[in-house]
């Protein structure tokens, strides 16, 4: 073949394009002069078909196939051959070539070429595929006569280039392209790479795309780089071949720089290419990212990625009417259906980039896009965990936000719904979690996943909820309620279809509490009857055939299920019409069909409930409840409040002159009245007969049936049918009381309730009789209080005022009646299902207290809010070092036995028995004096009185508020629920606050700031103006015990209140972030009328110095340890860190401060009090070290010179008896900081390690200080303190300190001796503690040992390993260590006397020394230049 000029890439441009243009002027059916007859062979005696005829082609004519006589391998065999034996070789390749050209003019002929050939039938020799290959492609495969072939072909290309696809269906351009693809070999790759891309040049777009994408398959990977440059060119040229360029690029082999480049063109045309180039887009970037670059690349991706840009907005809207508007087809469907599959593909690239590639995945999830995690979390089981934390550790750190949430399920619900089944795997687990924040993520993946995904979605998300409610799990339980009740708010239809899977939680009703009863009865009525659906009705009949089974059952349980689940089905009933008509058109009542229902209802449940007292009081508590919220129509109201009107006038009033007649042992009095009757026209609550005729006539109706016929209503229904009452006519008359205002001041049948000398003379019954009658006193008092404490009247208010004062005197009577009293068990207050399990624990606690301390008196202080003893434990551990010594014991009887008070109880223990005070009663606290006026027949005043709120009632409110705000608003998980303890009791007496949300309660509490700010500020006049005159001495000459205490509570229980109101984890909600402020601007004007609108930090900061004032005036421990905490709320809110310091310095300034000293305060300063605030300190203070020094270098010595029952004069808080908590609290600390300093590097400067060193020195000199104390205080819970954290602390040397030695040593060579050697007799005390350990047999302490022996081994092995670092070999040996006690006596064992050998090899001690060596073979060195690591056994050996 004879070589020619190759043609310059602009001179074949140019040529190509001049062919094209021709081909495109001649006629698209252009025939060829030469006519050949039909489907006969080719006959010619030129060379190319000879030759191809000798080697096994036939060619034919017309559309039939070239046929192939011999195998495709021996043709080309056969054919190269004879071209490279021939003569005129290798003239006879271009004679081959010239025929070649000739034979294709016709375009039959050509195109029988470019198809695959016939082979013959009779062929038996055949060693090939079964697939032939057409003739140019056989030709191709030639060596010698490839590069002439390839030039014809592309010669012969320009034209077909714009000719029209033929009629038998075939692209002549494709074709010839397809002739180049998966050629075994390439001659000369760089001519075929400059021809195909001056090809792409001049094609038409829709073969340009062809041609591009074909690169692949026809190229050598030795020209992939060049193609590469070539088609980044044309990238920048030709954006519309963007997505085949960028689809062959991610199949070539390329430089990194070069995709780089690439990468970096597409992401800045990245917001401007079509949804439909997307996906082959993403995954080009993605496949060009390497390790060193992932983080960026993703991180720019997702900066410039909007879906919500790309996605057409009907196929937007769509999304949200998806299921609403199934069966439309239009034009806009194809979009939409076209937009979801480019979204499907794009998301189909991210899977598979996530899945095989770990950096992609890592760098996703770092970017941290909830889609991609949703993805990556569904995709990769290997990160799966990993996924889950980082969820869980943003959502804790507030990154999300519902609405984020909801825009990608919105956005991207087509690819969620494919992974449906991860996503509530997800949601599952965070339900489970304890973190409320993370529990609320995962009912909103439930919420989300209903409302978006399909029905077999939902009914998922139905059963997942369904399984969460059975499990048992309370918080579980109340999340999934919660959920299923937003669900059926928002999208009723849909849940209908799930109802069945609902009505199955009917049979798991056992394990659930009220309030979860309600909610399950709620939704399920809700489905039921909102509106009359055929495929409801079987819901109407079995809730009703429920509830009727339960309500006729003889367990208690059950009927009381019953009873909650029927009037929550009233409810919903009387409330259907009101829902489905406007808010603006008022409320509508309900139907005559309906009115019958619900009042039929209500009828079966009074009836079933009037033979208990327990169901008929649940009966008038839950149909209040449902009153209360306003759910119950006009109609229903009416029939209701005439009703209980007239029951409750003949059941429990009667008229004043009608004194009751009879033997009773009580003489009658009518008591607590707030009028005086002139003439006996006024009524009376007939409580003593009702209660003595049911508790003393029961055991005379044994005998006698003179009373069997009459039926008498129990006194225990009193408060809540009266509560169901006061709201019937509440509602009735829009707010107003004056119907029933006679039942606040009327008075009630009682006898003398105080005791007086006769309590003794009682008996039993008689004790628990008067106990009774108390307990319902109080009870009627509590919900008279709540009725009218809303009333404006000045008069009402008084009254309101005298009756909480009742309730105070009545509380201080009952304390001496149960004192006396023990196993006596109060009627119930609260009457659902939760108090069927409250069994006597204040009996059993009673006991318990009298058989603890030895029947010494059976005297329980009572609770001022502390609720703390000499019990308190600090850790499991070493909880014994707060049970009190024999001494401790005698010393606690003699104060027992000298004390002449009379025995009083708690009543914190009997508050379930008490009737909930509502959450308006608190705006009693806005009382300052009320004026009350006393009027005469004649309604002319007569006196005035003025009453107001004091410090006992003060007391009384606070307690109250205390205990509602620590359930409401403390998460369940941090109240430390004892194990076997039922979690629903502490619910009970809180079933009216949880009606509320935790908002609602925060904002009530918020607007009793100012008044609360107000009596604490008088409280801490109070106290200031106490210390001046007694100097805080408790029993000071003219000081008030019983005032000072009741003062004392009333600080701390305010100080409790701002607390729990400013730790609400909820203040940085959205809906939530205004309460925050009100609260702080409330506070932060008591110092100066600030600006509207001023900023938080500003805000906090006052708020703190606000509080930072009433440091001076505290009374006591526990209000100290209170102020601390809630200043430390306030601070966390703050991103300012300058008040750290002032928290320190306020600590220390308690723990340094003398407390009170009166009797009642001996011990007021509980352990684990003391533990947090020494913590509080230790943690805030800038320096640790210098803390630590301070309190073991200057006030443990002062305790040691004090007398025995001393203190330090420096921290009268440490003495003899807490010693063991600054020890504890001190170690604790210490290990931790030391633990928190990173280990020094060679990379780092000197500077750092000499500051490093200097740290490291203080803390072993801290260290050693600390340890040297158990010579003076050797007890048994600082021993086993020592052990712990003496360990610790040497693990935190090796891992920290020796680094940072390894390279310190030369230059610093005398500083780290010095430490060593302080170090060495540190570990040396240790391995001593270890010996008396063993020779105690305390298994306490012991089992400390074996892994405080093996850090110690690992110790001298370090030491060693870094002296061989710095060349000091020979400065290290071992020597003998003794066993010795704490006072450093030999411990002999039986061997040492027989094998001093034995012992030599197994206490060793690790020394370094410069130069000498020991003259006596004791463990001394000189100078401090030794460091022993010891390497402790124990001759016993272990």
């Amino acid at each position: 073949m004879v070589p020619k000029r190759r043609p310059s890439k602009l001179e074949d441009k140019e040529s190509l394009t001049e062919e094209a243009s021709k081909a495109s002027k001649q006629p698209l059916s252009k025939k060829t002069k030469k006519s050949h007859i039909h489907n006969e062979v080719e006959e010619n005696d030129n060379v190319f078909i000879k030759l191809l005829k000798t080697s096994g082609v036939i060619l034919k004519t017309g559309e039939s196939q070239n046929q192939l006589t011999v195998d495709q391998i021996v043709f080309q065999k056969k054919l190269f051959q004879t071209l490279r034996k021939h003569p005129s070789y290798p003239q006879i390749i271009e004679e081959f070539v010239s025929g070649l050209e000739s034979y294709i003019e016709d375009q039959d002929s050509f195109r029988n070429c470019l198809l695959s050939c016939e082979r013959l039938q009779d062929e038996e020799a055949s060693m090939g595929a079964s697939y032939s290959k057409s003739l140019i492609k056989l030709l191709l495969g030639i060596d010698i006569l490839q590069p002439a072939i390839i030039k014809t072909l592309f010669e012969k290309l320009p034209e077909f280039l714009f000719e029209n696809v033929n009629s038998d269906g075939l692209n002549m351009p494709r074709l010839i392209i397809s002739q180049l693809k998966w050629l075994d070999r390439i001659v000369d790759g760089k001519d075929l790479t400059t021809k195909v891309m001056q090809l792409i040049s001049i094609a038409p777009l829709y073969l340009q795309h062809d041609f591009v994408t074909s690169l692949p398959e026809i190229l050598g990977d030795s020209q992939h780089g060049d193609v590469g440059k070539e088609l980044s060119d044309l990238l920048m040229e030709n954006t519309s071949l963007t997505v085949p360029i960028l689809d062959v690029l991610t199949s070539l082999r390329l430089d990194p720089k070069l995709l780089s480049q690439v990468r970096q063109l597409v992401m800045g045309k990245l917001s401007s290419v079509s949804l439909d180039d997307l996906p082959v887009i993403i995954k080009f970037i993605l496949h060009s990212v390497t390790a060193t670059d992932a983080l960026e690349v993703i991180s720019e991706l997702r900066e410039k990625l909007d879906l919500q840009h790309f996605i057409l907005p009907s196929w937007f809207h769509a999304s949200q009417s998806k299921l609403k508007n199934k069966g439309r087809q239009s034009s806009s469907g194809n979009q939409e259906n076209s937009g979801q599959d480019c979204v499907t593909l794009f998301f189909d690239v991210i899977k598979s980039a996530v899945r095989y590639e770990k950096i992609i995945s890592e760098a996703w999830i770092k970017i941290f896009d909830i889609a991609i995690l949703f993805i990556i979390y569904s995709t990769n089981t290997q990160v799966k965990k990993y996924v889950e934390r980082v969820l869980r550790n943003k959502i804790r750190s507030g990154c999300f936000e519902e609405q984020l949430l909801q825009s990608t399920f919105c956005i991207h619900y087509v690819v969620l719904k494919d992974i449906c089944p991860s996503i509530l795997s997800l949601a599952q687990s965070f339900v489970h979690s304890l973190d409320q924040s993370i529990i609320l993520f995962g009912s909103l993946l439930y919420k989300y996943a209903f409302n978006f995904f399909d029905t077999y979605c939902q009914q998922e998300v139905v059963g997942a909820l369904v399984t969460h409610i059975c499990s048992g799990n309370e918080a579980e339980v109340d999340t999934a309620l919660d959920v299923l009740l937003e669900l059926v708010v928002l999208n009723l239809s849909a849940m209908r279809l799930n109802a069945i899977f609902v009505k199955g939680i009917l049979d798991y009703l056992d394990n659930m509490s009220p309030r979860q009863i309600r909610k399950l009865f709620y939704i399920l009525s809700t489905l039921a009857f909102s509106q009359q659906h055929e495929a409801s009705s079987h819901i109407q009949d079995d809730m009703h055939l429920v509830i009727r089974k339960q309500l006729s059952s003889t367990i208690v349980r059950y009927k009381l299920i019953g009873i909650i689940g029927a009037v929550t089905m009233a409810g919903i009933m009387a409330a259907d019409r009101t829902r489905s008509s406007s808010l603006t058109q008022g409320r509508t009542d309900v139907s005559n069909e309906q009115y019958t229902q619900v009042t039929s209802l209500l009828q079966l449940v009074h009836s079933c409930s009037k033979q208990s007292p327990q169901a008929s009081a649940l009966y008038y508590d839950e149909f209040a409840t449902l009153i209360q919220r306003g759910n119950l129509a006009p109609k229903a109201l009416e029939w209701v409040g005439q009703t209980i009107f007239n029951d409750f006038q003949d059941a429990f009033v009667v008229d004043f002159c009608a004194f009751p007649e009879g033997d009773s042992p009580f003489p009658v009095k009518a008591l607590y009245g707030l009028e005086e009757y002139s003439s006996r026209d006024g009524i009376a609550i007939n409580l003593l007969p009702l209660l003595y005729s049911q508790d003393f006539a029961k055991d005379g109706g044994r005998m006698t049936s003179q009373e069997s016929d009459q039926k008498l209503v129990s006194p225990l229904c009193l408060a809540p049918y009266f509560r169901l009452l006061r709201l019937c006519v509440e509602k009735q008359h829009n707010g107003s009381l004056e119907e029933i205002d006679g039942l606040l001041d009327c008075p009630i049948f009682l006898t003398d309730l105080e005791p007086g000398e006769r309590l003794t003379s009682m008996s039993v019954k008689e004790h628990s009789f008067m106990c009774s009658l108390i307990f319902l006193t109080l009870n009627w008092f509590r919900e008279v209080v709540n009725a009218f404490c809303r009333q404006t009247s000045p008069e009402m208010k008084g009254k309101v005022l005298t009756r909480l004062k009742h309730i105070v005197e009545l509380q201080r009577i009952l304390e001496k009646y149960l004192a006396v009293t023990p196993y006596y068990v109060p009627p119930l207050a609260h009457f659902d299902l939760e108090t069927l399990d409250v069994t006597p624990i204040t009996a059993a606690a009673i006991s318990a207290k009298i058989r603890k301390q030895g029947k010494i008196g059976g005297r329980k202080r009572k609770a001022d809010g502390s609720k703390t003893s000499s019990s308190d434990t600090l850790s499991k551990e070493d909880s014994s070092e707060c049970v009190p010594t024999p001494s401790d014991r005698s010393q606690l009887e003699k104060e027992f036995k000298g004390k002449e008070e009379k025995p009083s109880v708690s009543l914190q223990n009997y508050r379930f028995f008490f009737r909930e005070l509502d959450i308006e009663v608190f705006s009693i606290l806005h009382c300052g004096l009320v004026t009350k006026f006393i009027f005469d027949t004649e309604m002319h005043t007569e006196a005035t009185e003025v009453v107001q709120l004091q410090p006992p009632e003060l007391l009384f409110l606070l307690e109250d508020l205390s205990q509602k705000l620590e359930n409401m608003l403390i998460p369940s998980v941090a109240r430390r629920i004892p194990f076997l303890k039922s979690k629903g009791h502490r619910n009970i007496g809180f079933s009216h606050l949880h009606q509320r949300s935790a908002q609602q309660i925060v904002h009530s509490v918020v607007q009793l700031l100012t008044p609360m700010c107000n009596h604490l500020e008088n409280i801490h006049n109070y106290f200031q103006c106490l210390s001046a005159e007694n100097q805080s001495v408790v029993d000071g000459p003219g000081m008030k015990v019983q005032e000072y205490h009741i003062m004392s509570s009333c600080y701390q229980r305010l100080l409790q209140i701002f607390h729990a109101l400013f730790a609400w984890n909820g203040f940085f909600q959205p809906h939530c972030v205004h309460l925050l402020y009100s609260a702080l601007e409330v506070l932060t004007n008591r110092l100066k009328q600030g600006e509207p609108d001023q900023a938080l930090e500003e805000l906090l900061s006052q708020s703190f110095n606000y509080l930072q004032n009433f440091s001076h005036s505290i009374p006591n421990f526990q209000c100290a340890l209170y102020l601390i905490r809630l200043l430390m709320v306030i601070l966390e809110k703050s991103t300012a860190t300058k008040n750290k310091e002032k928290i320190a310095s306020l600590a220390k300034q308690f723990l340094c401060r003398v407390w009170p000293s009166g009797e009642k305060e001996k011990s007021s300063i509980s352990t684990e009090q003391l533990h947090t605030l020494l913590s509080i300190y230790l943690e805030h203070t800038d320096s640790v070290l210098k803390a630590i020094e301070e309190i073991a270098g200057v006030g443990v010595p002062e305790l040691i010179s004090s007398p025995k029952d001393g203190s330090s004069s420096t921290f009268p808080t440490l003495t003899r008896h807490t010693f063991v908590i600054f020890f504890r609290v001190m170690m604790a600390e210490l290990e931790k900081t030391v633990k928190g300093l990173q280990a020094g590097t060679a990379a780092d400067s000197q500077q750092i390690h000499e500051e490093k060193l200097l740290y490291w020195n203080m803390a072993v000199r801290d260290f050693s200080i600390l340890i040297n104390l158990i010579k003076v205080f050797d007890s048994r819970p600082v021993l086993h303190v020592c052990l712990k954290y003496g360990r610790l602390f040497v693990e935190a040397f090796l891992k920290q300190c020796m680094p940072l030695l390894d390279f310190s040593f030369r230059k610093h060579r005398e500083d780290v001796l010095s430490l060593l050697e302080t170090f060495q007799l540190d570990t040396r005390l240790l391995h001593h503690l270890c010996g008396h350990s063993k020779i105690h047999q305390d298994m306490k302490l012991t089992k400390h040992v074996p892994l405080l022996k093996k850090t110690l081994e690992l110790l001298v092995c370090r030491v060693k390993a870094m002296l061989i670092f710095n060349n000091c070999r020979e400065a290290f040996w071992l020597g003998n260590l003794k066993n010795r006690d704490l006072q450093g006596e030999e411990i002999l064992s039986q061997n040492s006397q027989e094998s001093t050998a034995e012992e030599s090899e197994d206490n060793t001690t690790s020394q370094v020394s410069k130069s000498k060596a020991t003259e006596d073979g004791e463990d001394e060195v000189s100078d401090g230049e030794k460091e022993q690591d010891s390497d402790e056994s124990d001759d016993d050996s272990d």
